[in-house]
């Protein structure tokens, strides 16, 4: 029998073509390898994964010595990245068991077994193995049994297990929300009595595993809600520790994407998600908080942008579109304004995850339909009509030139041509606004 004869392939394990070459590749060569992780445990429960990780008993060196294109990618943790034909990169990572720990890093060492290295991971569900050379699927830790019962389960001795990585207490979190999974109640217990502890991760690995939430699971409520239960909150962001319950629902309602393979719709969702769960915040500390999570400057600005305009726009939209109201462009206008342009479309989602969350209490919201429409014909006024001072058909420098003297008086006197003309578009004309400018007070006498 040939050394890839074996069981039959399971109908869900297909690792792709390019993914099967270097596992071929690796094994022709003597090297025992194995495809391991989210993409094993994914296609078990019949889910797509883009990333399909190896592991192999060759060390380093030797995979590099194998593949034409690589790159030192992890190669600290004997990780090696291998270029395929198509540009792709695959990780290859070499068999390893861990001496010592620190709560985040781990010093390994190689030359161990596959079990091994199975044994240092988090939990079952993401400690199977599939070899494509045999089409053998190693579990040693009941993992399918785990996905099977719907169950998060550490690996080994749970306390040992979050002792040596903090993280994992806020990775079950997501994978529990992400597949409508529980916590075994050991490795429960042991992600409670981690919780003082997991200040000493970084801020930017705390920001991640939220980044990953909301882009991963999609009602991300259920690992919200077990941040809040475990302390994990209190201990990291206590400002989400003190929010109404219906906060932690608002993401939920930012819907998933149509195209989750463009980038910059989930980036979109997962900034409006992000904004929706910080309402309660206010901008001053939604900013704090952002800030203190290391996210980017360019992120930090949107997001307290949005939570601002929430602020400063919800009040009276609320209102207004309550029940099945039918908003006048005029208020559009406003709203649009308030809010700038390029931010109303993601302003009215955002808002409107909020409301739908409060309904699900009984609150009284506007309703779908209102919102729908406020929507639609908001984001054609935004792009149609005059909303900002640029916009105006007259400049600083026209109205100098009727005498109005530069300074605050000059920037106020162009706000105030700009609700004139958000109450009427027709007016923003050159001579009619001058005409209004020049009326008493705000000329030069």
């Amino acid at each position: 029998m040939s050394a890839r004869s074996g069981p039959a392939p399971h109908p869900r394990l297909a690792p792709p073509r390019p993914v099967r070459r270097i596992a071929a590749r690796l094994e022709d060569a003597g090297h025992e390898t194995w495809c391991v992780g989210g993409a094993v445990r994914d296609a078990l429960l019949g889910q797509a994964h883009a990333d399909w990780d190896l592991a192999t008993a060759a060390t380093p060196e030797q995979v590099r010595a194998l593949f034409d294109r690589t790159v030192p990618h992890g190669i600290e943790f004997g990780t090696v990245g291998v270029i395929d034909r198509d540009g792709v990169m695959h990780e290859v990572t070499t068999f390893r068991r861990d001496v010592r720990h620190d709560g985040r890093h781990a010093i390994v060492e190689y030359g161990v077994t596959l079990d091994d290295d199975l044994a240092r991971r988090d939990f079952t569900i993401n400690a199977i193995a599939f070899n494509p050379a045999t089409n053998e699927l190693r579990d040693p830790f009941g993992g399918q049994a785990d996905l099977a019962a719907g169950v998060v389960r550490a690996v080994g001795n749970a306390s040992q297990r979050m002792t040596e990585d903090r993280l994992r207490a806020l990775r079950a979190f997501r994978f529990a929300g992400r597949f409508g999974f529980e916590i075994e109640a050991g490795t429960w217990a042991a992600i409670l009595d981690s919780a003082p502890y997991l200040p000493r991760l970084s801020r930017e690995r705390v920001r991640q595993e939220i980044e990953k939430t909301l882009d991963q699971v999609r009602c991300p409520s259920r690992s919200l809600t077990l941040w809040r239960q475990s302390a994990a909150f209190g201990s990291l962001i206590p400002e989400l520790d003190a929010v109404p319950e219906g906060s932690l629902r608002a993401p939920d309602h930012v819907g998933m994407p149509d195209d989750t393979r463009r980038p910059e719709l989930a980036l979109a969702r997962r900034r409006n998600r992000l904004a929706a769960l910080l309402l309660d915040l206010g901008a001053a500390a939604t900013r704090r908080t952002l800030e203190g999570l290391r996210a980017s400057n360019r992120e930090t600005d949107w997001v307290t942008h949005l939570v601002d305009c929430w602020h400063r726009v919800g009040p009276a939209m609320g209102p207004a579109l309550a029940g099945t109201r039918v908003a006048p462009d005029m208020d559009l206008r406003r709203w649009a304004s308030l809010t700038g342009r390029t931010a109303f479309r993601d302003f009215m989602r955002v808002a409107a995850a909020r409301w739908a969350a409060e309904r699900t209490d009984g609150v009284a919201t506007p309703g779908e339909a209102a919102l729908h429409a406020a929507y639609r014909r908001g984001i054609r006024i935004a792009y149609r009509d005059p909303i900002a001072v640029g916009d105006l058909a007259v400049d600083g420098s026209d109205l100098m030139e009727i005498g109005i003297r530069p300074g605050p008086g000059l920037g106020a006197l162009l706000r105030r041509l700009l609700d004139v003309v958000l109450d009427d578009p027709a007016k923003n004309r050159r001579e009619t606004l001058l005409d209004i400018a020049r009326e008493p007070g705000d000329t030069v006498a």
